[in-house]
């Protein structure tokens, strides 16, 4: 009998999307093996192992056909990802966020994008980068750097530097100020080519459920039937509640619905106010639609 094959996915070895991208694959029923220093985490409740490896080989080894999908940041995808290769970006993750940013010195006068015309400016992104000063319509010169981009000034080999900004402290420990945003980035799930099979349409579907429910909450409350109009407009973010009847209460029925956005106590008074009485409110972790 032919083994089923085995899905394989990419995870950044470590660094600031680890954690969170194991946790997600874990939440979609993934249970997996991982020795000390192993970097293929084998899956042990269905086909699919996990790669722990350099975020920025993800795209090419996607392309290469050595795995089926690949969790990383936006930023590495649109930098390393061939277009021609066939990679596709499958989900937009909740996680990861940060920013490519454009950072002058201290004190340097912003005039815009014109004021990196004929510049040198230090990155590790020159592809985006270079895409972003076509579209800009400005001529400079990219300086291509494999790290500690932010020093480039001091040492005198950049006027300035385009680099990832999440909370803005390295650039203000190194005497600099953003200017711009070139990009914003997130983490994101790519899919190779040959990525049609079932258990990669099945994780695929799963993650997406998790990353749906994120923050949802599902609320059970006792309605009057005279105030579901006004209950209804006030349950943030949900779709058509369900209804059913209460045994024995005709003016009254119970409703039930996911709400996808925050659910504040003031929510809550709200509908006790409009007569909801019994509410109770739960954390939602997975839902496939």
């Amino acid at each position: 009998m032919e083994q089923e094959p085995r899905l394989k996915i990419a995870v950044q070895k470590s660094g600031r999307l680890t954690e969170n991208s194991l946790h997600l694959l874990e939440t979609c029923g993934l249970t997996y093996s991982r020795g000390r220093d192993q970097l293929i985490c084998f899956g042990e409740n269905m086909p699919v192992d996990v790669l722990l490896v350099r975020d920025d080989d993800i795209p090419q080894l996607l392309a290469e056909g050595v795995c089926d999908l690949g969790i990383v940041g936006l930023n590495v995808h649109l930098e390393k990802s061939d277009p021609e290769a066939g990679v596709r970006k499958a989900l937009d993750m909740d996680f990861g966020r940060c920013r490519l940013s454009i950072a002058v010195p201290r004190g340097e006068p912003w005039n815009g994008p014109a004021s990196l015309s004929g510049r040198r400016i230090a990155t590790t992104y020159p592809n985006i980068l270079g895409r972003w000063l076509d579209e800009q319509g400005i001529e400079a010169s990219v300086v291509t750097l494999s790290g500690a981009v932010e020093i480039a000034p001091r040492l005198g080999r950049a006027d300035v530097i385009c680099d990832l900004v999440s909370t803005g402290s390295t650039l203000a420990a190194n005497d600099l100020e953003e200017t711009m945003v070139v990009l914003e980035s997130q983490a994101a799930l790519l899919a190779a080519p040959q990525a049609h099979s079932a258990w990669a349409q099945r994780m695929i579907s799963r993650i997406e459920g998790v990353l749906r429910v994120r923050g949802s909450k599902y609320i059970m409350l006792h309605a009057p039937r005279a105030a579901l109009e006004e209950i209804r407009d006030l349950l943030p973010g949900s779709e058509a509640p369900t209804l059913m009847p209460l045994e024995g209460l005709e003016d009254k029925v119970a409703v039930h619905a996911v709400c996808s956005e925050t659910v504040f106590w003031e929510t809550l008074e709200s509908l006790k106010g409009a007569g909801a009485t019994s509410i109770l409110v739960l954390p939602v972790e997975k839902m496939l639609a």
